[in-house]
């Protein structure tokens, strides 16, 4: 049963306005209201992140990315994320499986050696975070941000 609202939506008072359908027809046509203004959402969210993501990288501001090579399990890895979580507002942390497909590359270099760490694409360390070795780099990247 319909209430009323959504009676008077279906006969006129909605995007069918004038008309009207049968119950069926109503009982189907609110889903899939509900499921194309869902999906317009969805890209419509999807395209502003992509407009953040360009932006930040645009940006002179844009925070450094460290790579976190990483597998599951990996106590160490767990171990340095702990240590990294002091730093975590000043680099995006990107972790990257090399047990995937994909990263079979990083698993041939690395294998023996996680946790890797990149930033901005460039090795900085292997086995354990070296916090002065971190934080010097970290500073150096916000001082060239910051046009010094």
């Amino acid at each position: 049963m319909l209430s009323g609202a959504e009676q008077e939506e279906i006969q006129g008072g909605g995007e069918g306005a004038g008309t009207s359908c049968s119950a069926l027809a109503c009982i189907l046509w609110t889903p899939i209201k509900m499921l194309w203004f869902q999906g317009n959402s969805m890209q419509l969210a999807k395209h502003s992140f992509q407009r953040l993501l360009r932006n930040l990288s645009a940006s002179k501001t844009a925070l450094p990315v460290l790579t976190l090579f990483t597998k599951d399990p990996c106590p160490l890895c767990d171990e340095a994320k702990e240590v990294l979580e002091p730093y975590k507002n000043r680099f995006i942390l990107q972790e990257v499986d090399i047990t995937l497909p994909e990263n079979s590359a990083w698993y041939d270099r690395y294998k023996f050696d996680i946790p890797v760490f990149h930033l901005n694409g460039q090795f900085l360390m292997m086995h354990r975070v070296d916090v002065s070795k971190l934080e010097k780099q970290l500073q150096k990247l916000e001082q060239q941000g910051a046009g010094g």
